[in-house]
């Protein structure tokens, strides 16, 4: 795993995963493959997903994805504003065959980026789990 943070308070983390794009796009992109490894439980409706962690619940609007290669969503605020971004971006070396699982997420200066690299590091850890990787 390697992580750098920019000026622009963006964190981005990545993680090597074997598993196949496939597979991995699939938790990460449906509210199902997100429930068994990112929240209690992920419901949809439209282009908004819901997020439920222990009662708790966070809304995140679908902003974009291409099948295989990225998912990108905006946080959505109480007040209904569009809040920062997270994206998770897939990339498989051609040569090793090795996929690539970069987690990129906007975070406010108040933040704690240490914070937000371990829960990071904690979710994804999840994830390998479940697949196997």
């Amino acid at each position: 795993m390697k992580g750098t943070v920019s000026t622009n308070q963006k964190v981005e983390l990545e993680y090597q995963v074997n598993t196949s794009p496939g597979v991995l796009f699939k938790r990460l992109s449906t509210p199902h493959g997100l429930s068994e490894w990112f929240a209690n439980d992920v419901n949809l409706s439209g282009n908004v997903f819901t997020f439920i962690w222990d009662g708790d619940t966070q809304k995140a609007e679908l902003v974009d994805k291409k099948e295989n290669k990225f998912v990108k969503f905006r946080w959505i605020t109480e007040q209904n504003e569009a809040g920062h971004h997270f994206a998770f971006k897939l990339t498989k070396d051609e040569l090793t065959g090795e996929v690539s699982l970069t987690v990129i997420e906007e975070v406010n200066e108040e933040e704690d980026i240490d914070e937000v690299v371990s829960l990071w590091n904690y979710q994804i850890g999840e994830l390998k789990r479940l697949i196997g990787a």
